[in-house]
């Protein structure tokens, strides 16, 4: 049977505080896991949800939420920005943003996802179908912009002369500030059109830290837990004595 001795007031203090600390830890990432769940599905549901008046949800969005929305207005054609070299079915390409001026609404653009456009196996830029210079009337859904990343020498739009304009990483601050005017929060994913030549299969892009990474923090969270308590218990477990190798006096008389 294995005995164990009292351990010292300190490390009892020590473990205890730990193991709850990760424990708390593993909780909140299992919650985590939870929410980015209920909002992918949410984001499934509403590419069949009730349509919304765009005036209402553009400016303060819904937070947990995807508006399907119709707005009416017209392009700014000859402004053009790729995102380049996304996935899509495993070929590579561009994904295609065009700026829109709301009706009624000048002074603020909206950012519409064109769609993906199949690159063409080199590194030239592919021909992209002129947008109408009329008004128009778009629907889709209203989403957050992509992830932005750290892109090495700051800002491309910046260096570039000529639309279209690339870069590696969407950023909505940069696209303002090239444009001179604000955007609205959130962009325009427009919805699949078999005529156009864009593929349109829009997701919510969790890649980062999707539901079965927040799952997979939280398991190393508990393990951690779990290893405080057991290196106390190792620590402070009763050894037995150790028999001598040699017979004692009485032995040898």
């Amino acid at each position: 049977m294995i005995h164990f001795r009292r351990p010292p007031w300190w490390a009892l203090l020590l473990t205890a505080a730990g193991a709850l600390l990760f424990m708390r830890l593993g909780i909140w990432q299992l919650h985590r896991a939870d929410f980015k769940e209920a909002l992918l599905r949410r984001y499934a549901a509403s590419a069949t949800a009730p349509w919304q008046d765009f005036a209402t949800v553009a400016a303060t969005p819904p937070a947990d939420g995807f508006p399907r929305v119709r707005v009416t207005g017209h392009y700014l054609p000859d402004r053009i920005y790729l995102l380049d070299n996304p996935r899509h079915d495993g070929r590579g390409g561009v994904e295609v943003f065009a700026p829109f001026v709301v009706r009624d609404q000048p002074h603020t653009l909206l950012l519409v996802d064109m769609g993906f456009l199949t690159g063409n196996g080199t590194r030239q830029i592919p021909d992209l179908p002129p947008l109408p210079r009329t008004d128009v009337t778009l629907q889709g859904l209203y989403v957050p912009p992509p992830p932005v990343g750290f892109e090495m020498g700051g800002d491309a739009l910046a260096r570039q002369l000529q639309w279209p304009k690339e870069s590696i990483f969407l950023d909505p601050a940069e696209i303002a500030r090239d444009l001179g005017q604000p955007l609205y929060p959130r962009m325009l994913a427009l919805d699949a059109d078999p005529a156009s030549i864009y593929v349109r299969v829009h997701t919510l892009d969790l890649s980062s830290m999707p539901p079965a990474r927040h799952r997979a923090y939280a398991f190393q969270w508990f393990s951690f837990a779990l290893a405080a308590v057991v290196i106390l218990l190792v620590l402070n477990r009763k050894r037995k004595p150790r028999e001598s190798r040699y017979p004692n006096d009485d032995e040898v008389r």
